[in-house]
């Protein structure tokens, strides 16, 4: 018996050393191996998509100073706030450095810095730094894409000829969305008028073109083609509308311009007009990478080029893979004329390369200007393709993205019946199952 209860004994001691020696591995391995999981239906406590490629893009540390007390008289702990908001960009890049200074033990560091609120803070990355007075995904975002921007980038528009402006709110214009996006993401914006320029700026790191109302002159013409001839990337935004003088810069790019705008029954499909081209195809290319939204382009025109040119011609958008370009405006239901028409699918956009002086020069063009105009950029994607466009030329190929996409709908809506029968059931279904199953042992135990 003795032996018994000593074997008993050592076990208990055995099993208790055990217990405690897999809970202090288990607590080291957790101390040094942290995983979380966001099971929330909107995904609340992550980032989303676009930000988390974002923060991929940062190759060295960011340094975030924060100037807080530590209680607010309205917001209560500030610190607390911004420590488990920036904790969600920590998770996915670990070299984010927080600090804290109290503006009221430090004034003189406050001043320096020239803080105005309570709560303001300095990001700071590769050189670059920026002030934040409010706090939310797409700010900060927004602030680490400028700061990762390896130079200023000009971006200028022609201006002069009735074209669209690329920081105009009319909603011909392009800045409302696109324009405004572009800002954010760390470019400046600069209007052009070649009529009063000698030539385009050696600053201007790409010149965006949209359709004029006007003929250009001649010599304006022939600062484009300089500008060309020296390298410069351009991103041509044109319409189903004569050229005004752009067909030497046409026929400097080898582009082929068939009359005629896209018909796509995708677009009526989707209750929209029959002259809209719904892009979902997108060729190969790093503009196109990883790029599924849905696009659209009213009116928009075809592309095709001279195979045999000093250009390397890649397609990008590809419509109405069931559609055709057709030479007239369809004035009721739209129907294919063999005589005429040109079936699909058809290219509305290509990207342009070649090797001049010694670098890459690149073209974006675009048979439809409208998709980024105030009126209808907000549709789709379209601001998004148009970014990455602009991201291109720039030679910022790392910073294109998708932005983030819209959080799941977290409301549930239950007809009246739907609402009934899930109360009947909780408040007496239930209640009877439990009953019956309480009765059954009862019975069973009984009758054993």
């Amino acid at each position: 018996m003795r032996k018994f209860l000593q074997k008993s004994v050592w076990g208990n001691v055995l099993f208790a050393l055990l217990l405690v020696s897999a809970v202090i591995g288990l607590s080291y391995f957790a101390s040094q191996h942290k995983v979380q999981r966001d099971v929330t239906q909107n995904a609340l406590n992550s980032l989303e998509p676009g930000s988390i490629a974002v923060l991929k893009q940062l190759t060295g540390p960011v340094n975030i100073t924060v100037y807080a007390t530590e209680q607010d008289a309205r917001l209560g702990d500030i610190r607390k706030i911004i420590r488990d908001f920036m904790s969600l960009y920590q998770r996915y890049k670990t070299d984010i450095n927080l600090t804290f200074i109290d503006p009221e033990k430090e004034p003189e560091k406050t001043r320096e810095a020239r803080i105005q609120l309570n709560g303001e803070m300095i990001l700071e990355y590769a050189g670059r730094s920026e002030h934040l007075t409010q706090i939310n995904e797409q700010i900060v975002t927004s602030t680490l894409l400028r700061l990762a921007h390896t130079r200023d980038q000009t971006v200028m528009y022609l201006d002069g000829h009735g074209e669209r402006k690329l920081d105009g709110i009319a909603n011909y214009d392009l800045g409302s969305l696109f324009g405004a996006k572009l800002k954010q993401n760390g470019f400046r914006l600069s209007s052009l008028n070649l009529a009063l320029a000698q030539e385009v700026p050696n600053n201007c790191n790409v010149l965006v073109i949209t359709q004029p109302q006007l003929d250009l002159m001649p010599g304006e013409i022939d600062k484009l083609l300089r500008y060309l001839d020296r390298g410069g990337n351009v991103l041509w935004l044109m319409d189903a509308e004569p050229l005004h003088g752009l067909e030497r810069l046409a026929e400097k790019l080898d582009l082929i311009l068939p009359p005629g705008i896209v018909i796509d029954p995708a677009a009526i499909e989707m209750r929209a007009p029959a002259t809209w081209s719904i892009g979902a195809s997108y060729l190969p290319h790093p503009i196109t990478r990883n790029f599924n939204l849905i696009t659209a382009f009213p009116s928009a025109r075809p592309l095709m080029w001279n195979e045999k040119s000093d250009w390397q011609h890649h397609p990008l958008v590809e419509v109405a893979a069931r559609g055709w370009v057709s030479r007239t405006l369809p004035k009721d239901k739209p129907s294919f004329d063999k005589a005429h028409d040109t079936p699909g699918p058809v290219n509305i956009a290509a990207a342009l390369q070649r090797t001049i002086n010694d670098r890459e020069q690149r073209i974006v063009v675009v048979g439809n200007g409208a998709f980024l105009a105030n009126s209808y950029a907000g549709n789709g994607g379209n601001v998004d393709l148009g970014v990455n466009m602009v991201n291109w030329l720039a030679s910022e190929d790392h910073l294109i993205n998708l932005e983030p996409h819209a959080a799941k709908d977290s409301k549930l809506v239950l007809s009246k019946t739907q609402l009934y029968v899930i109360s009947i059931g909780f408040l007496l279904g239930l209640p009877l199952i439990l009953v019956g199953w309480g009765a059954w042992l009862w019975w069973k135990r009984r009758h054993a």
